[in-house]
């Protein structure tokens, strides 16, 4: 993991590259890196150093001319190194380096078979290429400055005040000077017509199992963020299962909650204690939460109103887990969104609706949850693997007809195929009650008053006046509410160019009166600390 910076033309100053790179040096802390090559264009680096913590060093040179750097982790560079790649000779054992190795076999076409989680950029004489994983789980920034310079930043400050325009980098899509952005990552679950296949609940499970153990990659230790919830408490089992059986390892587990009688804090407890994980529990106050929000919208370059809500949290979170030398950690993003397990799905009018809707949220993950967990982890140096968004896992559980993922199938059991699927009373996974725990998002859980104080507070620093002014103050994606006007004012101060604005993307919640992206606002929701639903 890390931060990378390919700036792509003649006169660009080294000590300006060198300083827009440190803009992001908390996604690296380990070292850092610079390379001008015989052409001219320059490629910089931030390390955090996860695999080849030696020799792994970064930007990495191919057996000619080609250099590259990368963001991310390549969990099939072994065997890419044993079969197509065997003939080439490697300089380190880092799992980047198989990328510009193969770019130096295949040319541009090589995207689809990287197994893993990526933002690179490899430049060959004046010749280039950058792509990004399928997902966009590790984020990627281009744009173009008035020398006509191309830059390519894992994160978006570094080039805002750069270049005249900017965007975010398409997920599943790679760049280069012949053809321009090329759609690499096409696969036949996006075409909902073709979800057609039957459950196969020993298959959901195997696979699941496979993601999380290819996650488990590392030379450094690897931890679980724990919110108690389905999600996040399945990985957890897995993946104490796996190191267990691998080699005795105790897994160590994180939550984070307002105080110890927060919904999410409870379940975490009770899954920790059946795992038997070394269980961390983390407490924020709401005065903490409102203190760090500026710094906090700068790390994570969006001013929509549900990342910054759940942001907080895990922001706080995170500079826990690295304090404590964790480096590394399994999170549960997307399992909502493949399952369809947000309570809002609930109101789904048509069957066909749910699977289209379901297919939207997947591919739309990198604006929302996937941007969160990777720029509030980063910002304190802390790389989040998601198990759920694995090519294979996604390509099983997408196509599963979308009648067996609907609550009103099972008497309004949200995400049932995930609950069935590792309901294995002979070896259980996770206690009942919270294998079937009503499904409670993320910013809700760590403790209901820090969304409901937030609120209050956001609407206490913006006046009616001010407010009157939202469209003619911020013409594209105009707040609706306070809080969202209060978030949208701190981004415009970091980020105040209309390029940055227009890389937003609002999560809202279909189907339901109340649009708050809140789970509480959808009627379905049991205002419970510990709602167990019946299978």
């Amino acid at each position: 993991m890390c931060g990378i910076l390919a700036v792509i033309g003649k006169g660009t100053d080294e000590a300006l590259v060198k300083q827009l790179s440190k803009r992001m040096s908390h996604r690296g802390p380990d070292e850092s890196d610079l390379h001008i090559t015989e052409k001219g264009h320059l490629l910089s680096h931030e390390r955090l150093s996860i695999v080849d913590l030696h020799t792994g060093k970064q930007p990495i040179q191919g057996t000619s001319n080609a250099w590259m750097v990368h963001n991310g982790e390549i969990y099939n560079h072994q065997k890419l190194r044993e079969t197509i790649l065997r003939h080439h000779t490697f300089r380190t054992a880092s799992d980047s380096e198989v990328i510009v190795h193969l770019y130096e076999e295949f040319g541009y076409d090589f995207c689809d078979m990287l197994d893993g989680i990526f933002a690179f950029a490899v430049i060959d004489g004046d010749d280039f290429i950058a792509g990004r994983d399928p997902l966009g789980v590790k984020p990627l920034y281009y744009g173009k400055d008035s020398e006509g310079r191309l830059y390519f930043a894992s994160e978006m400050k570094v080039i805002a005040d750069q270049c005249e325009t900017f965007e975010a980098f398409p997920p599943g899509h790679y760049y280069t000077p012949k053809t321009g952005l090329v759609k690499y990552y096409q696969p036949k679950w996006e075409d909902d017509t073709l979800a057609t296949e039957k459950l196969d609940l020993k298959a959901v499970r195997e696979a699941l199992t496979e993601a999380v153990r290819k996650r488990l990659m590392s030379d450094v230790p690897i931890g679980v963020l724990l919110s108690g919830g389905l999600d996040s408490s399945l990985t957890s089992s897995i993946a104490s299962r796996l190191l267990r059986e691998a080699d005795g390892k105790k897994l160590h587990s994180f939550s984070i909650g307002l105080d110890k009688d927060a919904p999410d804090a409870i379940a975490a407890r009770e899954v920790a204690e059946f795992l038997g994980t070394e269980h961390h529990e983390i407490h924020f106050t709401i005065e903490e939460g409102i203190k760090i929000l500026d710094k906090l919208i700068w790390h994570l370059e969006t001013y929509d109103v549900t990342s910054v809500r759940a942001s907080t949290p895990m922001y706080f979170l995170s500079k826990a887990i690295t304090d404590m030398g964790i480096k590394v950690v399994l999170s549960g993003e997307g399992a909502d969104e493949i399952f369809g397990g947000y309570l809002y799905f609930r109101n789904a009018p048509t069957v066909a609706d749910f699977q289209k809707e379901t297919i939207e949220r997947v591919q739309r993950l990198s604006t929302a949850d996937l941007l969160r967990a990777d720029k509030s982890t980063m910002a304190h140096g802390l790389e989040a693997r998601v198990p759920f968004l694995d090519k294979a896992f996604l390509e099983l559980a997408i196509k599963i007809k979308p009648e067996e993922k609907m609550p009103e199938t099972y008497g309004g059991v949200e995400k049932y195929i995930l609950r069935k699927a590792f309901d294995t009373p002979e070896q259980p996974y996770l206690p009942e009650s919270v294998l079937w725990r009503q499904k409670e998002q993320f910013s809700d859980g760590v403790g209901y008053n820090w969304i409901d104080t937030l609120v209050e507070y956001c609407a206490s620093q913006v006046s009616d006046a001010d407010f009157a002014k939202a469209a003619e103050l911020f013409p594209y994606n105009t707040p609706a509410t306070k809080e969202a006007f209060f978030y949208r004012t701190i981004f415009h101060k970091h980020f105040p160019q209309e390029s940055a604005a227009k890389t937003v993307r609002k999560w809202i919640p279909k189907w339901q009166s109340n649009q708050d992206p809140s789970g509480r606002a959808n009627a379905a929701h049991v205002k419970s600390d510990l709602a167990v639903i019946a299978a």
